[in-house]
């Protein structure tokens, strides 16, 4: 059974940095490669909101507020996926959410909380 376990979040102030991460658990290795991995958030009040993706080439696309700010990676040995947040803004407070789509999966975590303070 395949799991996506996110971890990494918390409370920073204003211009701080997190790390998030996503582990695939139980995905075999060449599922995991030819998945395209995406990051997705929900503010207070908001819908759920595409963050940041990565294809199985590697090719990167983030959300227009975030670019500059949020790098997104994707570490096929370990089953990984991981948000770099720097510059981090009270408007980037909301629940993280790990997404992962392949042939033949379309799987969410169960997100993790980011809380900017200002």
């Amino acid at each position: 059974q395949v799991r996506l376990v996110e971890s990494g979040g918390g409370l920073v102030q204003a211009g701080g940095s997190l790390r998030l991460s996503c582990k695939a658990s139980g995905m075999i290795l060449s599922e995991f490669s030819i998945a395209d991995m995406e990051w997705y958030r929900q503010g207070p009040g908001k819908q759920r909101e595409l963050v940041a993706g990565i294809t199985s080439g590697r090719v990167t696309d983030y959300k227009d507020s975030v670019k500059g700010r949020f790098t997104i990676s994707k570490d096929n040995g370990k089953r990984t996926v991981d948000l770099q947040m720097n510059s981090l803004k009270p408007e980037d407070t909301a629940v993280y959410y790990c997404h992962v789509k392949t042939w033949a999966r379309d799987q969410w975590g169960q997100g993790t909380q980011v809380t900017i303070s200002s």
